[in-house]
């Protein structure tokens, strides 16, 4: 596990704060624009949630999901932390909003 330390981030910059390889990769982390995004592997697929920015608590609700994606683990190695980083900003990155009536 990975633990960044805390600083500003510009408005097009990306930080992952805790990261957690192998088969359960998980990890949460922000991006410059205010917003927060968490990440996880469950059945051999990476989803990743980016939330609303200024969250009301410490642990984000369904409704605090503002955009998600989800890919398959082709191509990443989950035991190296920079490929999961990789596909993680990547990720984030292609997020798509999510509707309100989806849910």
């Amino acid at each position: 596990m990975t633990i960044a330390a805390d600083r500003e981030l510009g408005r097009q910059e990306f930080a992952i704060e805790d990261i957690s390889t192998g088969l359960h990769a998980s990890g949460f982390g922000q991006v410059g624009d205010g917003r927060s995004f968490s990440f996880h592997v469950e059945r051999q697929v990476l989803i990743v949630e980016v939330y609303r920015p200024r969250l009301s608590g410490p642990v984000p609700q369904a409704e605090d999901v503002v955009a998600g994606t989800s890919r398959k683990l082709t191509g990443i190695d989950l035991n190296d932390e920079r490929s999961v980083a990789a596909a993680v900003r990547d990720a984030v990155a292609a997020a798509q909003p999510v509707s309100r009536s989806n849910r």
